[in-house]
């Protein structure tokens, strides 16, 4: 056996981090996301034995791979003892101590995310802390939000928090590495790491609940948190069932009128090709997301997460890796899969294509013979607008599509395209007619005709 190794597991599509903590032997893994077979890749490359799975806490934002990987390599699946699960596991409470190997874990209680949330010092032959697992406890200059499990727990979290944070300061040697599982685009964190990496002794300098006041640490915080994927009020009732692993085995490959049928039939269809190519022809109905890391966050807001779905994109590795991206927030309910060439919906009857044009062509067409949609964020909106738009932000679209006039075409814009093409096909999948402002703008900087941003 040797040192004490960290390997680092990341998701960029949902904003975490997973981890292998070893000794060349001996191995304990850190909130393993739904596809195991990246971290039984790492075991193999080191040669490990696991002896534990371990969670901070149930997770809101994707689907454990713990209980499935603890049940196929023979380990302990630990959590909080009080965590309400429907499986056989290891129950852990505060000050509880794991051995594998030369290492040690303990657990320390630091409720703020959850309320049974538990963080994990890492601990070496001679009990020096080397690391410690904060999942959404202390992140890189921030923590994780805490109005995930209510709003009527939200202030109790929050000052939950603020004395957790507190807490491993005070009880973890500043030389310890700190390894949160959220942070880098999550919806879990407050706000978004600031930095790659960190120490406690780092964080001492620049995270909010060691620098500021509590009353002033609860204003920032509450005040700061911002809308999160519908998706997450499925994760949790999900993950204290006990979740199979990631099922890579490819849907059935459907033909053109299948799609179609179904599309007919109110099925849900996502079309992960690039938007140039969506734009220029679809099959009406279809949603347009491409496959980039935001996929699983846009999809997890904007469809139904009880629906069936049919994926289509250019070649088989695409699709592949959405369907991964997609089961790691559950939504492995697919019927089909179409590969889309050039010309697949050329003259098909349900065959579309949207404009396409640039913040120039605002200034194009009268104001009154178009409905221009801001679907950008409140923060953006609020940072300045075209005066004339109506504001929807597009996770929101599904529920308040009711308030975009009809009659007349709607020019969408957000401030890259991305979102703008999904709301775009969202719009006439509802039956409307649509131009898309492919462009970019910062906040406050809408090209052409801009109110005043709030407050001014």
């Amino acid at each position: 056996m040797g040192s004490i190794e960290i390997v680092t597991i990341e998701t960029p599509s949902l904003g975490d981090r997973s981890y292998v903590a070893h000794d060349g032997s001996s191995a304990v893994v850190i909130d393993p996301q739904r596809d195991i077979d990246r971290v039984l890749d790492v075991l193999h490359e080191h040669g490990l034995d696991v002896t534990h799975v371990v969670e901070t806490h149930v997770h809101n934002d994707y689907v454990t791979g713990g209980h499935a990987l603890a049940s196929m390599v023979d380990a302990a699946y630990c959590l909080n003892a009080d965590d309400d699960v429907r499986f056989d596991r290891h129950g852990l409470a505060d000050g509880d101590v794991l051995t594998s190997g030369t290492m040690r874990v303990r657990a320390l209680l630091t409720p703020g995310h959850t309320p049974t949330h538990l963080s994990y010092v890492l601990l070496d032959a001679d009990d020096r802390a080397v690391g410690v697992f904060t999942g959404g406890s202390m992140l890189f200059g921030t923590v994780g939000r805490t109005d995930l499990i209510g709003p009527e727990l939200t202030m109790e979290l929050s000052r939950s928090q603020y004395h957790s944070v507190r807490r491993i300061a005070d009880e973890v040697d500043d030389t310890a590495g700190v390894h949160p599982t959220h942070g880098f685009g999550s919806h879990c964190s407050a706000t978004q790491a600031t930095k790659q990496s960190s120490t406690v002794g780092a964080e001492r300098g620049d995270n909010p609940a060691l620098v500021k006041s509590e009353e002033d640490f609860l204003t920032e915080l509450i005040g700061g948190l911002t809308p999160y994927p519908t998706y997450y009020r499925h994760m949790a009732p999900a993950n204290v069932l006990g979740p199979a692993a990631f099922d890579d085995t490819p849907p059935e490959d459907f033909d053109l009128e299948r799609v179609a049928a179904l599309l007919r039939e109110g099925a849900w269809v996502i079309d992960l090709r690039n938007r140039r190519d969506f734009n220029a022809s679809f099959l009406a109905g279809a949603i347009n997301a491409e496959l980039r890391n935001d996929l699983p966050n846009y999809l997890g807001w904007m469809v139904p997460f009880e629906e069936h779905l049919v994926l289509v994109g250019d070649d088989a590795t695409v699709l592949a890796e959405a369907q991964r991206m997609l089961a790691r927030i559950g939504y492995d309910r697919l019927q089909g899969r179409l590969i889309a060439q050039s010309g697949t919906f050329a003259g098909h009857e349900l065959e579309r294509s949207i404009e396409i044009v640039s913040f120039d062509g605002l200034s194009l067409v009268d104001d009154d013979a178009r409905t221009i949609l801001d679907v950008r964020d409140t923060w953006e909106f609020e940072s300045g607008h075209h005066h004339a738009a109506v504001h929807v932000p597009f996770h929101e679209l599904p529920e308040r599509i009711g308030e975009v006039p009809r009659g007349r075409p709607v020019w969408v814009y957000c401030a890259t395209g991305a979102r703008a093409t999904i709301a775009a096909s969202f719009l006439v999948r509802s039956g409307f007619e649509v131009v898309l402002i492919d462009d970019f703008c910062l906040p406050g900087d809408v090209p052409g005709r801009v109110a005043e941003p709030a407050g001014v």
